[in-house]
């Protein structure tokens, strides 16, 4: 039977349905008898009437689900605005609106930490003289990236003089006088943010030569007070 009738139901409806007329005309020819095939009829019938009923239910179902999704998308836009007018009578008048709407009163979202510190400095020099500074920053969670206000210092006394902002992790100095190499180099990386600035990261610069390339290395690398 598994070979001659199809698996799915609705395939067996059809199959029945089709031959329900050779069936009847050869009951007797084909071994079984006309009341056999009446009575598979009637249940064929049936089966058809049912998926029809199914069917059209199942039509209903859809479209009340599409109206239930309908309602709440208009009752959720209605409540927003009555939300919003409500947020913004309490930013007048003070936190009771909430209390008397029963709604809670909105927490005080705590103040996002400063950046973090820049740290895990290298530096790298072209054939050109520019120096190419990179480094590391975990800054907190949950807040906009900062800027790198990168300052450089010549000599060990000397005044840091910001050359820049950078808002990726690197930052190139194409502005390093003659002779600096000579001496002490040094940079402060600070990140920054619109209403912070984190600690300085503060590293020293040393020039040389290899196989008669001038190079660059990170000497030494601190912490320093925002």
């Amino acid at each position: 039977m598994s070979t001659i009738v199809p698996p799915s139901a609705l395939a067996k409806v059809e199959f029945y349905e089709v031959h329900n007329a050779p069936f009847s005309a050869n009951a007797v020819a084909i071994g079984t008898t006309a009341a056999a095939v009446t009575a598979l009829n009637v249940k064929t019938v049936a089966a058809r009437t049912a998926y029809a009923t199914q069917q059209s239910l199942h039509d209903q179902a859809k479209a009340a689900t599409q109206n239930f999704k309908d309602a709440v998308v208009a009752m959720q836009q209605s409540g927003s605005e009555i939300i919003k007018s409500i947020k913004a009578k309490a930013a007048v008048s003070g936190n009771g609106i909430y209390t008397l709407a029963q709604l809670p009163v909105p927490a005080i979202p705590a103040p996002v930490p400063a950046p973090g510190l820049p740290e895990g400095f290298s530096a790298s020099l072209d054939q050109l003289g520019a120096l190419t500074l990179k480094w590391k920053c975990v800054n907190p969670p949950n807040a906009a990236g900062p800027v790198y206000e990168i300052a450089r210092q010549i000599g060990t006394t000397g005044n840091f003089i910001v050359l820049g902002l950078s808002g990726v992790k690197n930052f190139t100095d194409t502005t390093l006088p003659p002779g600096a190499g000579s001496g002490t180099v040094s940079y402060r990386v600070i990140a920054v943010r619109s209403t912070a600035r984190g600690a300085a990261g503060v590293f020293t610069v040393r020039f040389g030569t290899s196989g008669g390339v001038l190079t660059a290395s990170v000497v030494e690398g601190i912490k320093m007070a925002a």
